[in-house]
Protein backbone atom coordinates (compact mmCIF):
# COMPACT_ATOMS: atom_id res chain seq x y z
CA UNK A 1 0.00 0.00 0.00
CA UNK A 2 1.44 3.44 -0.84
CA UNK A 3 2.54 5.60 2.04
CA UNK A 4 0.03 8.22 0.99
CA UNK A 5 -2.93 5.91 1.56
CA UNK A 6 -5.11 7.42 4.33
CA UNK A 7 -7.10 4.30 5.17
CA UNK A 8 -5.59 3.78 8.61
CA UNK A 9 -6.49 7.09 10.13
CA UNK A 10 -9.29 7.62 12.55
CA UNK A 11 -10.82 11.05 12.39
CA UNK A 12 -9.47 12.14 15.77
CA UNK A 13 -9.05 15.90 16.27
CA UNK A 14 -5.48 16.81 17.04
CA UNK A 15 -4.78 17.47 20.72
CA UNK A 16 -8.47 17.33 21.61
CA UNK A 17 -8.96 18.45 25.23
CA UNK A 18 -12.33 16.76 25.55
CA UNK A 19 -11.51 14.76 28.66
CA UNK A 20 -13.64 16.48 31.26
CA UNK A 21 -15.74 13.51 32.40
CA UNK A 22 -12.84 11.65 33.94
CA UNK A 23 -12.82 8.77 36.37
CA UNK A 24 -11.27 8.26 39.78
CA UNK A 25 -7.57 7.75 40.26
CA UNK A 26 -6.59 4.23 41.20
CA UNK A 27 -4.82 4.35 44.57
CA UNK A 28 -1.34 2.90 44.83
CA UNK A 29 -1.31 0.27 46.06
CA UNK A 30 -4.80 -0.12 44.64
CA UNK A 31 -7.67 -0.72 47.04
CA UNK A 32 -10.33 -3.27 46.19
CA UNK A 33 -12.12 -2.04 43.07
CA UNK A 34 -14.80 0.50 43.87
CA UNK A 35 -18.08 0.50 41.99
CA UNK A 36 -18.48 3.17 39.38
CA UNK A 37 -22.10 4.10 38.88
CA UNK A 38 -23.40 3.89 35.32
CA UNK A 39 -25.76 6.57 34.09
CA UNK A 40 -28.58 6.83 36.59
CA UNK A 41 -31.74 8.84 36.99
CA UNK A 42 -31.32 12.47 37.98
CA UNK A 43 -33.28 15.65 37.47
CA UNK A 44 -32.65 17.32 34.16
CA UNK A 45 -31.18 20.79 34.06
CA UNK A 46 -33.27 23.55 32.49
CA UNK A 47 -31.59 25.71 29.85
CA UNK A 48 -29.14 28.13 31.39
CA UNK A 49 -28.33 26.00 34.41
CA UNK A 50 -25.01 24.38 35.11
CA UNK A 51 -24.73 20.60 35.34
CA UNK A 52 -25.41 19.07 38.76
CA UNK A 53 -22.62 17.93 41.04
CA UNK A 54 -20.93 14.71 40.03
CA UNK A 55 -19.94 11.73 42.19
CA UNK A 56 -16.97 12.30 44.43
CA UNK A 57 -13.51 11.22 43.34
CA UNK A 58 -10.54 13.29 42.34
CA UNK A 59 -7.50 13.15 40.18
CA UNK A 60 -4.88 15.78 40.97
CA UNK A 61 -7.57 17.88 42.62
CA UNK A 62 -9.95 17.74 39.67
CA UNK A 63 -13.36 16.22 40.41
CA UNK A 64 -14.48 13.31 38.35
CA UNK A 65 -17.37 14.24 36.10
CA UNK A 66 -20.14 11.91 35.13
CA UNK A 67 -22.87 12.74 32.67
CA UNK A 68 -26.10 11.61 34.29
CA UNK A 69 -29.28 11.37 32.31
CA UNK A 70 -32.77 11.60 33.76
CA UNK A 71 -34.92 10.37 30.98
CA UNK A 72 -37.18 7.52 30.16
CA UNK A 73 -34.76 6.99 27.33
CA UNK A 74 -31.15 7.70 28.30
CA UNK A 75 -29.32 10.23 26.18
CA UNK A 76 -26.88 13.03 26.91
CA UNK A 77 -27.18 16.17 24.82
CA UNK A 78 -25.59 19.58 24.55
CA UNK A 79 -27.72 22.67 25.08
CA UNK A 80 -26.82 26.32 24.63
CA UNK A 81 -26.30 26.63 28.38
CA UNK A 82 -24.01 25.36 31.08
CA UNK A 83 -20.32 25.15 31.72
CA UNK A 84 -17.86 26.58 29.20
CA UNK A 85 -15.44 24.21 27.51
CA UNK A 86 -12.61 25.36 25.27
CA UNK A 87 -12.22 23.26 22.14
CA UNK A 88 -9.66 23.59 19.35
CA UNK A 89 -10.63 24.84 15.92
CA UNK A 90 -8.36 22.39 14.17
CA UNK A 91 -7.39 23.53 10.68
CA UNK A 92 -6.45 19.96 9.89
CA UNK A 93 -9.75 18.15 9.42
CA UNK A 94 -7.78 14.91 9.22
CA UNK A 95 -8.21 14.38 5.54
CA UNK A 96 -4.44 14.27 5.17
CA UNK A 97 -2.93 11.86 2.64
CA UNK A 98 0.03 10.78 4.76
CA UNK A 99 -0.95 10.85 8.47
CA UNK A 100 -4.56 11.92 8.81
CA UNK A 101 -4.41 12.25 12.58
CA UNK A 102 -1.28 14.42 12.66
CA UNK A 103 -1.72 18.14 13.38
CA UNK A 104 -1.25 20.63 10.56
CA UNK A 105 -1.77 24.32 10.04
CA UNK A 106 -2.01 27.20 12.47
CA UNK A 107 -2.34 26.69 16.23
CA UNK A 108 -5.94 26.00 17.25
CA UNK A 109 -8.12 28.88 18.36
CA UNK A 110 -10.46 28.30 21.30
CA UNK A 111 -14.18 28.11 20.76
CA UNK A 112 -16.81 28.53 23.44
CA UNK A 113 -19.14 25.58 23.71
CA UNK A 114 -21.64 25.50 26.53
CA UNK A 115 -22.58 22.16 27.97
CA UNK A 116 -25.57 21.10 30.03
CA UNK A 117 -27.70 18.09 30.62
CA UNK A 118 -31.05 18.09 28.92
CA UNK A 119 -34.11 15.92 29.23
CA UNK A 120 -35.27 13.66 26.42
CA UNK A 121 -38.90 12.66 26.68
CA UNK A 122 -40.42 9.53 25.18
CA UNK A 123 -43.84 11.15 25.37
CA UNK A 124 -43.32 13.44 22.38
CA UNK A 125 -44.99 12.80 19.04
CA UNK A 126 -43.78 9.49 17.65
CA UNK A 127 -41.74 9.59 14.46
CA UNK A 128 -42.95 7.54 11.50
CA UNK A 129 -41.17 5.70 8.69
CA UNK A 130 -42.76 8.10 6.23
CA UNK A 131 -41.53 11.11 8.18
CA UNK A 132 -37.98 9.80 8.40
CA UNK A 133 -37.92 8.93 4.71
CA UNK A 134 -39.12 12.42 3.82
CA UNK A 135 -36.40 13.98 5.98
CA UNK A 136 -33.39 11.99 4.80
CA UNK A 137 -34.36 10.13 1.64
CA UNK A 138 -32.80 12.61 -0.76
CA UNK A 139 -29.74 13.13 1.43
CA UNK A 140 -29.15 9.38 1.61
CA UNK A 141 -28.94 9.24 -2.19
CA UNK A 142 -26.08 11.75 -2.32
CA UNK A 143 -23.45 10.44 -4.76
CA UNK A 144 -20.69 11.52 -2.36
CA UNK A 145 -21.72 8.59 -0.15
CA UNK A 146 -20.97 5.95 -2.77
CA UNK A 147 -22.90 2.90 -1.62
CA UNK A 148 -24.78 3.66 1.60
CA UNK A 149 -26.19 1.13 4.03
CA UNK A 150 -28.02 2.41 7.05
CA UNK A 151 -30.67 2.05 9.70
CA UNK A 152 -32.68 4.37 11.95
CA UNK A 153 -34.47 2.93 14.98
CA UNK A 154 -36.82 4.35 17.62
CA UNK A 155 -35.49 2.76 20.84
CA UNK A 156 -38.73 3.55 22.68
CA UNK A 157 -40.59 1.06 20.49
CA UNK A 158 -37.82 -0.88 18.81
CA UNK A 159 -39.30 0.03 15.43
CA UNK A 160 -36.95 0.42 12.50
CA UNK A 161 -38.05 3.69 10.94
CA UNK A 162 -35.76 3.69 7.93
CA UNK A 163 -33.28 1.37 6.32
CA UNK A 164 -31.06 1.11 3.30
CA UNK A 165 -29.80 -2.46 2.95
CA UNK A 166 -29.54 -2.43 6.74
CA UNK A 167 -28.74 -6.14 6.96
CA UNK A 168 -25.97 -6.02 4.37
CA UNK A 169 -22.54 -6.45 5.89
CA UNK A 170 -20.04 -3.66 5.39
CA UNK A 171 -16.71 -2.56 6.81
CA UNK A 172 -17.42 -0.73 10.09
CA UNK A 173 -13.99 0.86 10.59
CA UNK A 174 -13.88 2.40 14.08
CA UNK A 175 -17.58 1.83 14.75
CA UNK A 176 -16.28 -1.66 15.57
CA UNK A 177 -15.52 -0.08 18.95
CA UNK A 178 -19.27 0.18 19.65
CA UNK A 179 -19.48 -3.61 19.54
CA UNK A 180 -16.35 -4.07 21.64
CA UNK A 181 -17.49 -1.48 24.18
CA UNK A 182 -20.90 -3.12 24.43
CA UNK A 183 -19.39 -6.57 24.90
CA UNK A 184 -17.06 -5.24 27.61
CA UNK A 185 -19.93 -3.56 29.48
CA UNK A 186 -22.04 -6.72 29.24
CA UNK A 187 -19.33 -9.24 30.14
CA UNK A 188 -17.15 -7.40 32.67
CA UNK A 189 -17.73 -5.73 36.01
CA UNK A 190 -17.81 -2.02 35.29
CA UNK A 191 -15.50 -1.35 38.25
CA UNK A 192 -12.92 -3.91 37.13
CA UNK A 193 -9.39 -2.53 36.85
CA UNK A 194 -6.38 -3.91 34.99
CA UNK A 195 -3.09 -4.42 36.86
CA UNK A 196 0.60 -3.99 36.29
CA UNK A 197 2.54 -6.01 38.87
CA UNK A 198 6.11 -6.60 39.90
CA UNK A 199 6.88 -9.96 41.53
CA UNK A 200 9.97 -11.71 42.82
CA UNK A 201 12.01 -13.46 40.15
CA UNK A 202 13.56 -16.89 40.32
CA UNK A 203 17.00 -15.50 41.19
CA UNK A 204 18.00 -13.22 44.09
CA UNK A 205 17.90 -9.57 43.08
CA UNK A 206 15.70 -10.30 40.06
CA UNK A 207 12.16 -9.00 39.72
CA UNK A 208 9.59 -9.66 37.01
CA UNK A 209 7.34 -6.94 35.63
CA UNK A 210 4.07 -8.70 34.77
CA UNK A 211 1.71 -7.15 32.23
CA UNK A 212 -1.96 -7.47 33.07
CA UNK A 213 -3.44 -5.35 30.30
CA UNK A 214 -3.05 -1.83 31.69
CA UNK A 215 -1.61 0.10 28.77
CA UNK A 216 -2.40 3.48 30.33
CA UNK A 217 0.30 3.50 33.05
CA UNK A 218 1.77 6.99 33.16
CA UNK A 219 5.47 7.78 32.82
CA UNK A 220 4.91 11.28 34.22
CA UNK A 221 5.69 12.29 37.80
CA UNK A 222 2.91 12.16 40.37
CA UNK A 223 0.58 15.12 40.01
CA UNK A 224 1.03 15.39 36.24
CA UNK A 225 -1.57 14.04 33.82
CA UNK A 226 -1.00 12.12 30.63
CA UNK A 227 -3.61 11.69 27.90
CA UNK A 228 -5.11 9.18 30.33
CA UNK A 229 -5.93 11.53 33.22
CA UNK A 230 -6.92 8.74 35.62
CA UNK A 231 -3.90 6.51 34.99
CA UNK A 232 -1.68 5.14 37.71
CA UNK A 233 1.95 6.30 37.74
CA UNK A 234 5.10 4.28 37.21
CA UNK A 235 6.70 6.20 40.07
CA UNK A 236 4.16 4.69 42.47
CA UNK A 237 5.08 1.19 41.33
CA UNK A 238 8.76 2.01 41.75
CA UNK A 239 8.15 3.29 45.29
CA UNK A 240 6.35 0.09 46.29
CA UNK A 241 9.07 -2.15 44.88
CA UNK A 242 11.88 -0.18 46.50
CA UNK A 243 10.11 -0.41 49.85
CA UNK A 244 9.48 -4.15 49.48
CA UNK A 245 13.05 -4.95 48.40
CA UNK A 246 14.98 -2.36 50.37
CA UNK A 247 16.29 -1.14 47.04
CA UNK A 248 17.99 -4.46 46.31
CA UNK A 249 17.02 -4.93 42.67
CA UNK A 250 19.68 -5.91 40.13
CA UNK A 251 17.70 -7.21 37.17
CA UNK A 252 14.25 -6.57 35.68
CA UNK A 253 12.60 -9.20 33.50
CA UNK A 254 9.35 -8.88 31.58
CA UNK A 255 6.35 -11.22 31.51
CA UNK A 256 4.02 -10.59 28.56
CA UNK A 257 2.39 -14.03 28.61
CA UNK A 258 -1.10 -12.65 29.30
CA UNK A 259 -1.51 -12.01 25.57
CA UNK A 260 -0.98 -14.68 22.93
CA UNK A 261 -0.67 -14.69 19.16
CA UNK A 262 0.49 -11.88 16.86
CA UNK A 263 0.89 -8.32 18.06
CA UNK A 264 -0.64 -6.81 14.91
CA UNK A 265 -4.00 -7.58 13.35
CA UNK A 266 -5.09 -9.29 10.16
CA UNK A 267 -5.42 -6.79 7.34
CA UNK A 268 -3.27 -4.16 9.00
CA UNK A 269 -0.62 -2.57 6.81
CA UNK A 270 3.06 -2.60 7.82
CA UNK A 271 3.04 1.17 8.27
CA UNK A 272 0.21 0.94 10.78
CA UNK A 273 2.61 -0.09 13.57
CA UNK A 274 4.14 1.96 14.95
CA UNK A 275 2.21 5.01 13.86
CA UNK A 276 0.39 7.96 15.33
CA UNK A 277 -2.68 5.79 15.82
CA UNK A 278 -1.39 2.33 16.81
CA UNK A 279 1.42 0.32 18.39
CA UNK A 280 2.09 -3.37 18.91
CA UNK A 281 -0.60 -4.89 21.13
CA UNK A 282 1.19 -5.87 24.35
CA UNK A 283 -0.21 -6.25 27.88
CA UNK A 284 2.12 -3.72 29.51
CA UNK A 285 3.39 -0.32 28.44
CA UNK A 286 3.53 3.36 29.32
CA UNK A 287 1.16 6.03 28.02
CA UNK A 288 -0.52 3.78 25.48
CA UNK A 289 2.85 3.34 23.78
CA UNK A 290 3.04 7.00 22.77
CA UNK A 291 6.33 8.84 22.55
CA UNK A 292 4.76 11.94 24.11
CA UNK A 293 2.49 11.14 27.07
CA UNK A 294 0.53 14.37 26.74
CA UNK A 295 -0.20 14.27 23.00
CA UNK A 296 -2.93 11.92 21.81
CA UNK A 297 -1.56 11.52 18.29
CA UNK A 298 2.16 11.42 19.02
CA UNK A 299 4.22 8.73 17.31
CA UNK A 300 4.01 5.28 18.85
CA UNK A 301 7.04 3.39 20.13
CA UNK A 302 8.38 0.37 18.27
CA UNK A 303 8.52 -1.78 21.43
CA UNK A 304 6.21 -0.30 24.08
CA UNK A 305 6.67 -3.11 26.61
CA UNK A 306 10.43 -3.01 26.24
CA UNK A 307 10.37 0.73 26.82
CA UNK A 308 8.40 0.19 30.04
CA UNK A 309 10.94 -2.37 31.26
CA UNK A 310 13.80 0.01 30.49
CA UNK A 311 12.12 2.93 32.27
CA UNK A 312 11.32 0.84 35.33
CA UNK A 313 14.82 -0.60 35.48
CA UNK A 314 16.40 2.84 35.29
CA UNK A 315 14.24 4.11 38.13
CA UNK A 316 15.14 1.22 40.43
CA UNK A 317 18.80 1.23 39.38
CA UNK A 318 18.81 -2.17 37.70
CA UNK A 319 19.61 -3.71 34.33
CA UNK A 320 17.03 -5.07 31.91
CA UNK A 321 16.82 -8.80 31.36
CA UNK A 322 14.83 -10.65 28.75
CA UNK A 323 11.27 -11.90 28.59
CA UNK A 324 10.23 -14.66 30.96
CA UNK A 325 7.22 -16.14 32.70
CA UNK A 326 6.89 -15.14 36.34
CA UNK A 327 7.30 -17.96 38.87
CA UNK A 328 4.00 -19.44 40.02
CA UNK A 329 2.69 -17.85 43.22
CA UNK A 330 5.58 -15.40 43.25
CA UNK A 331 5.54 -12.75 45.96
CA UNK A 332 4.00 -9.49 44.76
CA UNK A 333 6.35 -6.58 45.40
CA UNK A 334 4.16 -3.87 43.95
CA UNK A 335 1.07 -3.35 41.83
CA UNK A 336 -0.87 -0.48 40.31
CA UNK A 337 -4.22 -0.45 38.55
CA UNK A 338 -5.91 1.17 35.59
CA UNK A 339 -9.10 3.20 35.65
CA UNK A 340 -12.32 1.12 35.79
CA UNK A 341 -13.53 -0.68 32.69
CA UNK A 342 -16.41 1.70 32.07
CA UNK A 343 -13.97 4.62 32.05
CA UNK A 344 -11.71 2.76 29.62
CA UNK A 345 -14.73 2.20 27.37
CA UNK A 346 -15.56 5.90 27.53
CA UNK A 347 -12.03 6.94 26.59
CA UNK A 348 -11.86 4.36 23.81
CA UNK A 349 -15.02 5.76 22.23
CA UNK A 350 -14.58 9.51 22.65
CA UNK A 351 -10.93 9.52 21.52
CA UNK A 352 -11.26 6.49 19.20
CA UNK A 353 -8.33 4.90 20.99
CA UNK A 354 -7.38 1.89 18.89
CA UNK A 355 -5.16 0.26 21.49
CA UNK A 356 -7.88 0.34 24.15
CA UNK A 357 -10.18 -1.37 21.65
CA UNK A 358 -7.75 -4.27 21.47
CA UNK A 359 -7.21 -4.35 25.24
CA UNK A 360 -10.93 -4.44 26.01
CA UNK A 361 -11.55 -7.16 23.41
CA UNK A 362 -8.90 -9.28 25.13
CA UNK A 363 -10.49 -8.73 28.53
CA UNK A 364 -13.79 -9.94 27.09
CA UNK A 365 -11.93 -12.98 25.75
CA UNK A 366 -10.52 -13.72 29.20
CA UNK A 367 -13.98 -13.45 30.75
CA UNK A 368 -15.27 -15.90 28.13
CA UNK A 369 -12.49 -18.39 28.80
CA UNK A 370 -10.69 -17.69 25.53
CA UNK A 371 -7.11 -16.73 24.78
CA UNK A 372 -6.32 -13.04 24.98
CA UNK A 373 -5.52 -12.64 21.31
CA UNK A 374 -6.98 -11.06 18.20
CA UNK A 375 -8.95 -14.21 17.42
CA UNK A 376 -10.03 -14.72 21.02
CA UNK A 377 -11.19 -11.13 21.39
CA UNK A 378 -13.11 -11.16 18.12
CA UNK A 379 -14.86 -14.44 18.88
CA UNK A 380 -15.67 -13.45 22.45
CA UNK A 381 -17.09 -10.07 21.41
CA UNK A 382 -19.56 -11.66 19.01
CA UNK A 383 -20.37 -14.46 21.48
CA UNK A 384 -21.29 -11.99 24.22
CA UNK A 385 -23.43 -9.88 21.91
CA UNK A 386 -25.21 -12.94 20.51
CA UNK A 387 -25.91 -14.32 23.98
CA UNK A 388 -27.46 -11.00 24.98
CA UNK A 389 -29.89 -10.89 22.10
CA UNK A 390 -27.95 -8.92 19.50
CA UNK A 391 -28.28 -10.25 15.96
CA UNK A 392 -24.71 -10.65 14.73
CA UNK A 393 -25.48 -13.02 11.86
CA UNK A 394 -23.00 -12.43 9.07
CA UNK A 395 -20.70 -10.34 11.26
CA UNK A 396 -16.98 -11.05 11.16
CA UNK A 397 -14.37 -9.40 13.35
CA UNK A 398 -10.60 -9.61 13.10
CA UNK A 399 -9.67 -6.99 15.69
CA UNK A 400 -11.16 -4.78 18.39
CA UNK A 401 -10.09 -1.41 17.04
CA UNK A 402 -11.65 -1.42 13.59
CA UNK A 403 -8.32 -0.94 11.82
CA UNK A 404 -8.84 -4.15 9.87
CA UNK A 405 -10.69 -3.71 6.56
CA UNK A 406 -11.63 -7.39 6.92
CA UNK A 407 -14.17 -6.61 9.67
CA UNK A 408 -17.76 -6.89 8.44
CA UNK A 409 -20.86 -5.77 10.34
CA UNK A 410 -24.34 -4.63 9.36
CA UNK A 411 -25.89 -1.26 10.12
CA UNK A 412 -28.78 -3.17 11.70
CA UNK A 413 -26.44 -4.74 14.25
CA UNK A 414 -24.98 -1.37 15.21
CA UNK A 415 -28.39 0.26 15.66
CA UNK A 416 -29.64 -2.71 17.66
CA UNK A 417 -26.77 -2.31 20.14
CA UNK A 418 -27.35 1.43 20.41
CA UNK A 419 -31.11 1.00 20.77
CA UNK A 420 -30.57 -1.43 23.63
CA UNK A 421 -28.29 1.12 25.33
CA UNK A 422 -30.79 3.95 24.80
CA UNK A 423 -33.91 1.95 25.56
CA UNK A 424 -36.64 2.82 28.07
CA UNK A 425 -35.60 3.00 31.70
CA UNK A 426 -37.89 0.16 32.75
CA UNK A 427 -35.52 -1.97 34.79
CA UNK A 428 -34.01 -3.78 31.82
CA UNK A 429 -30.71 -5.16 33.12
CA UNK A 430 -29.03 -5.17 29.72
CA UNK A 431 -29.98 -1.56 29.05
CA UNK A 432 -28.62 -0.54 32.45
CA UNK A 433 -25.30 -2.25 31.71
CA UNK A 434 -25.02 -0.54 28.34
CA UNK A 435 -25.84 3.02 29.50
CA UNK A 436 -22.14 4.05 29.74
CA UNK A 437 -21.83 3.33 26.02
CA UNK A 438 -23.83 6.51 25.35
CA UNK A 439 -21.63 8.61 27.62
CA UNK A 440 -18.59 7.71 25.55
CA UNK A 441 -20.03 8.76 22.20
CA UNK A 442 -18.44 11.98 20.89
CA UNK A 443 -20.69 15.05 20.74
CA UNK A 444 -21.17 16.82 17.41
CA UNK A 445 -19.17 20.03 17.52
CA UNK A 446 -18.26 19.42 21.14
CA UNK A 447 -15.93 16.53 21.91
CA UNK A 448 -13.68 13.78 20.68
CA UNK A 449 -13.69 12.82 17.03
CA UNK A 450 -16.72 15.02 16.30
CA UNK A 451 -15.30 18.18 17.89
CA UNK A 452 -14.49 19.85 14.57
CA UNK A 453 -17.47 18.59 12.58
CA UNK A 454 -21.02 19.92 12.13
CA UNK A 455 -19.62 23.39 11.48
CA UNK A 456 -21.28 23.88 8.10
CA UNK A 457 -24.68 25.46 7.58
CA UNK A 458 -26.05 22.23 6.12
CA UNK A 459 -25.23 20.23 9.26
CA UNK A 460 -25.15 22.74 12.11
CA UNK A 461 -28.64 21.67 13.24
CA UNK A 462 -27.01 18.54 14.62
CA UNK A 463 -24.36 20.43 16.56
CA UNK A 464 -24.67 19.47 20.22
CA UNK A 465 -27.60 17.10 19.58
CA UNK A 466 -25.88 14.23 17.80
CA UNK A 467 -23.68 11.82 19.74
CA UNK A 468 -21.95 9.32 17.49
CA UNK A 469 -18.94 7.12 16.91
CA UNK A 470 -17.03 7.86 13.76
CA UNK A 471 -15.14 5.47 11.54
CA UNK A 472 -12.80 6.02 8.61
CA UNK A 473 -10.64 3.82 6.42
CA UNK A 474 -9.84 4.25 2.75
CA UNK A 475 -13.18 4.22 0.95
CA UNK A 476 -15.07 3.63 4.21
CA UNK A 477 -16.87 6.29 6.25
CA UNK A 478 -19.21 5.36 9.08
CA UNK A 479 -21.24 7.18 11.70
CA UNK A 480 -23.36 5.48 14.36
CA UNK A 481 -24.97 6.93 17.45
CA UNK A 482 -27.98 8.61 19.05
CA UNK A 483 -29.72 11.95 18.68
CA UNK A 484 -32.68 13.88 20.00
CA UNK A 485 -35.22 15.07 17.42
CA UNK A 486 -36.87 18.46 17.56
CA UNK A 487 -39.92 16.68 19.00
CA UNK A 488 -37.74 15.31 21.82
CA UNK A 489 -37.71 11.73 20.67
CA UNK A 490 -34.51 9.73 20.81
CA UNK A 491 -33.41 7.92 17.65
CA UNK A 492 -30.47 5.59 17.11
CA UNK A 493 -28.82 5.38 13.72
CA UNK A 494 -25.98 3.78 11.81
CA UNK A 495 -24.70 4.98 8.43
CA UNK A 496 -22.01 3.10 6.49
CA UNK A 497 -20.68 4.68 3.30
CA UNK A 498 -18.14 3.81 0.61
CA UNK A 499 -17.61 7.37 -0.58
CA UNK A 500 -14.15 7.98 -2.03
CA UNK A 501 -13.69 11.64 -1.13
CA UNK A 502 -12.76 11.94 2.54
CA UNK A 503 -14.32 15.29 3.46
CA UNK A 504 -17.32 15.10 1.14
CA UNK A 505 -18.41 11.68 2.39
CA UNK A 506 -18.17 12.71 6.03
CA UNK A 507 -20.05 15.94 5.36
CA UNK A 508 -22.81 13.97 3.64
CA UNK A 509 -23.14 11.67 6.65
CA UNK A 510 -23.30 14.67 8.97
CA UNK A 511 -26.09 16.20 6.90
CA UNK A 512 -28.20 13.06 7.31
CA UNK A 513 -27.79 13.02 11.09
CA UNK A 514 -28.51 16.76 11.27
CA UNK A 515 -31.68 16.29 9.23
CA UNK A 516 -32.85 13.62 11.67
CA UNK A 517 -32.23 16.03 14.53
CA UNK A 518 -34.12 18.84 12.82
CA UNK A 519 -37.21 16.87 11.91
CA UNK A 520 -40.08 15.67 14.02
CA UNK A 521 -40.24 12.94 11.38
CA UNK A 522 -43.98 12.49 11.83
Amino acid sequence: MPAGDPRRAEDRPANSPARTDTGTQAAVPAPPPQAVDPAVSSGAEPPGAAPPAEPAGTTSGKPRRRLLVAVSIAVVVLLAAGVTLALPDVSNRLGLPWAPNAPQGDPPQPQQVRLALGEASASGPAPTPEGVAAAIGQLASDSDLGTLTGSVVDPATGQQLWESDANAIATPASTTKILVGAAALLALDHDMRLPTRVVEGSEPGTVVLVGGGDVTLSSLPRGEQSIFPTAAHLDDLVTQVEKATGGDVDRVELDLSAYTGPETGAGWAPEDVPSTFMVRVQPAMLDGGRSNPTVENSMGRSDPAGHLAQEFAERVGAEVGGETTAPENAKVLGEVWSAPVDELVRHMLVESDNLLGEVLARQVAAAEGKEQSFDGGAEATLDVLRRNGIDVDGATLHDGSGLSPLNKVSAATLTQVLAMAAGPDDGNELTAKLRPLLIGLPVAGGSGTLATRYDEESSEAGRGWVRAKTGTLTGVHTLAGVLLTSDERVLTFALMSTGEDWDRARAALDRIAAALRGCGCR
